[in-house]
C-alpha cells in the first residue's frame, strides 16, 4: 500500500491532507494549542508542496494531522497535532512513526524540529522516538508574556539504520 494512505493504530488511516481538510484541520489546532496556525499557514502549505496528512477514523473524522518539509536531505517537522479528547492514545506517536518511516523511504539522513521549552510532553515523545536535542533558539515563539524558546531537535535516521531500528 502506497505511504499516501495506510492503516495505522487499528481502525484508524493516515492519509494525504486535502484542501477539503483545512477547515477540521484549523479547528483541530485552534482547540489544541494556545497560539495556533491560521487557516492560511495551512493552505500556503499545501500550496508549497509540503508533504501533509490526516489521521482518521474508520468514518473520515480527523483526529489528528502532520505537515513536513523536505529540504535536500533533511525532512524538518513543522506540525503535529491531535485533537485534544484523542491526546494520550498514542496516536501523537503513530504519526511521528509515520513521518520517521516517510523521512526513510526519502532517503533522508536527518528529522528535525522545534519545540516550545515548555512543552514537556511533546519532548518526551520525541526523546522516545530517538530525537536529541541540537540547540535552543531563543525567544522564538510567542508566549503569553512576552517569548519563549524552542528546543531544537533532530533524530539522524542514518544512526537508525546503523542500529537496526526497524521502519
Amino acid at each position: 500500500m502506497a505511504l499516501s494512505e495506510r492503516p495505522i493504530e487499528g481502525h484508524r488511516i493516515v492519509r494525504k491532507m486535502t484542501e477539503a481538510d483545512l477547515t477540521a484541520v484549523s479547528t483541530i489546532e485552534k482547540q489544541s494549542t494556545l497560539f495556533p496556525w491560521t487557516f492560511k499557514h495551512f493552505e500556503d502549505c499545501l500550496k508549497a508542496g509540503h508533504e501533509a496528512w490526516v489521521m482518521c477514523d474508520n468514518e473520515d473524522r480527523i483526529l489528528g494531522f502532520t505537515i513536513v518539509q523536505k529540504v535536500v536531505d533533511e525532512l524538518h517537522l513543522l506540525n503535529i497535532c491531535v485533537q485534544r479528547q484523542y491526546q494520550g492514545q498514542g496516536l501523537g506517536k503513530a504519526m511521528l512513526n509515520h513521518v520517521i518511516h516517510y523521512g526513510r523511504q526519502l532517503g533522508s539522513v536527518l528529522i528535525v524540529l522545534e519545540v516550545r521549552r515548555s512543552n514537556t510532553k511533546a519532548q518526551s515523545l520525541y526523546a522516545q522516538a530517538g530525537f536529541n536535542e541540537m540547540s535552543v533558539r531563543r525567544d522564538y515563539y510567542p508566549a503569553e508574556e512576552d517569548r519563549e524558546d524552542a528546543i531544537l531537535m533532530g533524530l539522524d535516521l542514518g544512526l537508525l539504520s546503523l542500529f537496526g531500528a526497524s521502519s
